[in-house]
């Protein structure tokens, strides 16, 4: 799909896992397609969750490969969660239920709106997001794993680039977690991005540029499945962003 709308750089970021980032690879080079090795962790700040981008991550040391495994048991247990908090409600989905439908995917909550569409508890995806899975909505379970700076700490670790995701989804306090990322060492901002609105993209600009961080963007686009799923190249990065970003992966 990345080939047919012309995209040159692709970077593969799936929530909490690096399975797929070879076989993408080897589907680029067959295709034409520059692919970044990634991974967007899931992390819990005081104030709410916080996704971090890893660009450029090819963990080689056991200790680090472990603890990006071990992501996955947190993210089944969180699951599990949401599902007691539906059946509370009166929404009944069995967690095999969602694992089926995940396959050797990571577990997230789009597998469980999935489940609850073929369920008849809601009409689309985005119902059960609105309704019961977003923050702030009765079905909603924090993230339990790693902190912001931790994340970013993994990242490293795993020899990336951290980059705080969609700064403008997070609810809390931004100049807060800014502070707590940088000192941890964060290497740049998500700033070109479906959901900004221009003025979040200006601010966002100016705070990476004050900082001496990274601008980059993406679509955000998950699969072909869902709706309104921002679609795939729809995001314009311009080439200097790009260029800063590939000179610090030694690309």
């Amino acid at each position: 799909m990345a080939r047919q709308r012309d995209v040159a750089l692709l970077a593969i970021t799936d929530h909490d896992t690096i399975a797929g980032n070879d076989e993408a690879l080897a589907a680029g080079e067959l295709l034409g397609v520059r692919v970044i090795c990634g991974i967007e962790i899931s992390a819990l700040s005081r104030q709410g969750e916080v996704h971090v981008l890893g660009y450029g991550v090819r963990p080689s040391d056991t200790a680090t490969i472990s603890r990006i495994a071990a992501l996955r048991a947190v993210r089944e247990a969180r699951a599990r969660a949401i599902l007691d908090k539906l059946a509370r409600l009166g929404v009944h989905i069995p967690f095999e239920q969602v694992q089926a439908l995940a396959g050797d995917a990571m577990i997230g909550r789009p597998h469980v709106a999935r489940a609850m569409v073929k369920a008849g508890a809601v009409q689309t995806e985005q119902e059960a997001f609105d309704l019961y899975l977003a923050e702030g909505k009765p079905a909603f379970v924090p993230h339990e794993g790693l902190t912001p700076g931790q994340a970013v700490q993994l990242i490293h670790a795993a020899g990336g680039l951290a980059v705080l995701a969609h700064p403008g989804l997070y609810v809390g306090n931004l100049a807060a977690l800014l502070d707590e990322m940088i000192g941890a060492g964060l290497d740049g901002i998500e700033v070109f991005y479906p959901l900004h609105t221009p003025d979040q993209e200006a601010r966002f600009a100016e705070l990476a540029h004050r900082h001496g961080l990274l601008l980059t963007g993406g679509s955000d686009f998950h699969s072909v499945r869902g709706d309104a799923e921002p679609s795939l190249g729809s995001v314009h990065v311009p080439p200097e962003y790009v260029g800063a970003l590939l000179a610090r992966l030694g690309e």
